[in-house]
Parts: C-alpha cells; structure tokens; sequence
C-alpha cells in the first residue's frame, strides 16, 4: 500500500513530484506565519511566507535530503527574505521603543489587565526589550528571536541559517547578555 502524503519525510515531499510540495505547506505555514506575524505584522507575514514557500519550491533541487526536517531550511529561507525587509523591522521596533504599544499587534487580542502598577512595569520592560532589539545586530536579532519565537534549538538554528554552532551560541549569548543587562532585576533572570 503506498503511503499517503502526509506519511511521506520531506524529503520525500521536496523531491517528489511537484504536486507533492503543496503538504510541506500544510505542515509548515502555520509555523512560518507565526514567526513572521511577530516580526513584520500579519498582512507583510501573509506576503513574506507565501514568497518563502515559492523560494523553497524553485530551490528545491538544492535541498539537503539528509536533513531529519525541512523546518529549519524554510526558516533559513524566510529569515534571508526578513533580511531584506529589516529596515522596516528596525524602524518597527524603535517605534514600540518610544511608544510602548506594539505596531505590529492587533490589539483586539490583548486582553484588559486591571492592575495599573504591574501594566506600567510591563511597559517599562517591553520598551526597553524593544529598544534592545531596534539597536541589535541583525544577526543577533534573527538568532534569538528565532529561538524565542520559532522553538528553534541550537543544531536548527545553525541549519536554518547556515552558520556554525559556536557561532549560533555566541550570537545568542551576546543577544540575552544585552536583553539582561537592559531588563530590571526580576525580569531578567528567565532571560
């Protein structure tokens, strides 16, 4: 009996026929979009996941079919397609850093907190961790925010984008080091 194509590795589903491609989409969007929704907003997340799926597909032939999962090439590809669109990113983020609401966010989806003193520290927070990530290097910038929003752990990050692991792990070390020193004391130490 043949598998069906969600049984398929994706490998199987890069280099198999070209109608094949359409399930890594069913099992990777949702992940994509998520990611993208948080750094760019959702209507630029819609264009930017739909153009990393394309670049994916016309790439194909290029993949690693030893690689376990195609999550972290598609990450890979995305992050190289937020690259380009930093600029807006950056200036996203300095706008959060002055105004302490998030750009980005839908704010029918941020419930109402009652208690004005901890809304008022947690803005002070998101400010400052704002700011942090305006004035990061992108390379930093794209490893933790990878790590912290996508799930992505060390060997992923590495492949997503294409870097060697030491240097995954200093990236992200000096990236929490400036988060830490930025937060108040009891914000910092889950950092």
């Amino acid at each position: 009996m043949p598998l069906s194509l969600s049984d398929r590795t994706d490998a199987a589903l890069i280099t198999g026929p070209p109608e094949w491609f359409g399930e890594l989409f069913e099992r990777y969007s949702a992940q994509l979009y998520g990611y993208a929704a948080r750094r760019v907003g959702p209507q630029a997340a819609e264009d930017l996941v739909a153009e990393a799926f394309l670049a994916a597909f016309t790439a194909r032939s290029r993949y690693d079919t030893s690689a376990a999962s195609a999550r972290p090439w598609l990450f890979g590809i995305l992050t190289n397609l937020l690259r380009r669109s930093r600029r807006s990113e950056a200036r996203a983020w300095r706008a959060f850093a002055r105004a302490g609401t998030d750009p980005l966010a839908r704010q029918a989806s941020q419930p109402f907190v009652d208690r004005a003193g901890e809304r008022i520290d947690a803005q002070a927070a998101v400010r400052s961790i704002a700011g942090v990530l305006a004035a990061m290097p992108s390379t930093q910038r794209d490893v933790l925010l990878l790590h912290v929003w996508a799930g992505m752990d060390y060997p992923e990050l590495a492949a997503a984008l294409e870097l060697p692991p030491g240097t995954v792990r200093s990236r992200l070390h000096r990236a929490k080091a400036r988060l830490r020193d930025a937060l108040p004391d009891h914000y910092a130490p889950s950092v």
